[in-house]
């Protein structure tokens, strides 16, 4: 059985209340949207993916992360058809006016016809990246549409999250998300734009020796921790990845679209990395260098 088959139930375990006292936790994956865009994806997890834990909209997610002791998150949307980026993107412009503790990135649709001067808007608006994602936006990471986006976000010396691994593979995307992704692609990307700077959540799922491999030849490339570590899929990333290369590891979460408690995956992080250089690196120290 692939152990990331889709769709899957939730996980119906208890949460904390608050971030355990001392802690300094930057959520490096956040998602915000407008209120119907997020309805349409509570919709679409619901028949693909898992259930989702908390529908909350995206002021109800600032007040949340806020009140249990998230100090900082990094604010993630991206558009699944052309048009609709610019209005995401001074969506969470608006939002991070109104929140000193959201860090917000910008998006665009790879191939529309003003993608570049979408990107551009998104910088003049204060966004502090950008967010893309193969499986929604079906193309590969080293698809030739994105490389005037990689040339700009380089010279801006914005970062690009980029989801780019292969898990979870829903087959509610409509394609072989599989067959699309991998950590080969990334390579090219790297390869072409050696000043950019690339940060693949879920650990690259599930190619984990692959991008450690990458990690070691390429040193402007980041993984965050979204999910791969929360016991929700079947497999473990290796130990030699996590929490061995904490100077490159962001933690992240997906909040709000969790089948599971908001802090599962911090409960599990502090049970994995015992040492306080490398723990304070992964919840604060290298979100905090790249996205400010």
């Amino acid at each position: 059985m692939n152990a990331y088959a889709l769709p899957r139930p939730a996980i119906d375990d208890e949460e904390g209340g608050h971030v355990p006292e001392g802690l300094r936790v930057y959520d490096a994956h956040v998602h915000l949207f407008p209120d119907r865009v997020f309805e349409a994806i509570w919709r679409w997890f619901d028949a693909h993916a898992w259930p989702i834990r908390y529908r909350l909209h995206a002021e109800q997610v600032v007040e949340f992360l806020l009140a249990h002791g998230v100090a900082r998150f990094t604010a993630l949307h991206y558009a699944h058809k052309p048009g609709m980026a610019r209005a995401l993107n001074a969506f969470v412009a608006e939002l991070a006016r109104a929140h000193s503790q959201i860090v917000p990135f910008g998006t665009v649709m790879p191939g529309e016809p003003d993608a570049e001067a979408v990107v551009k808007n998104a910088f003049d608006l204060g966004l502090r990246g950008l967010k893309l994602h193969c499986h929604v936006q079906k193309l590969a990471a080293d698809d030739a549409r994105l490389d005037p986006i990689y040339a700009l976000c380089a010279s801006a010396q914005r970062p690009v999250v980029i989801h780019a691994g292969r898990e979870p593979a829903s087959p509610g995307y409509g394609l072989d998300v599989r067959g699309l992704c991998g950590a080969q692609q990334i390579e090219h990307v790297l390869q072409r734009h050696p000043t950019l700077t690339l940060v693949v959540p879920h650990l690259g799922a599930d190619e984990y020796d692959a991008y450690l491999q990458l990690l070691d030849r390429h040193e402007n490339l980041y993984l965050d921790t979204t999910m791969a570590i929360a016991g929700f899929f079947d497999e473990d990333p290796p130990g030699k990845l996590f929490p061995g290369r904490a100077d490159r590891l962001l933690f992240g979460t997906d909040f709000p679209n969790l089948p599971y408690a908001w802090d599962r995956e911090l409960k599990r992080l502090l049970h994995a990395v015992p040492d306080a250089k490398d723990r304070d690196a992964l919840l604060w120290g290298n979100a905090s260098r790249l996205y400010g």
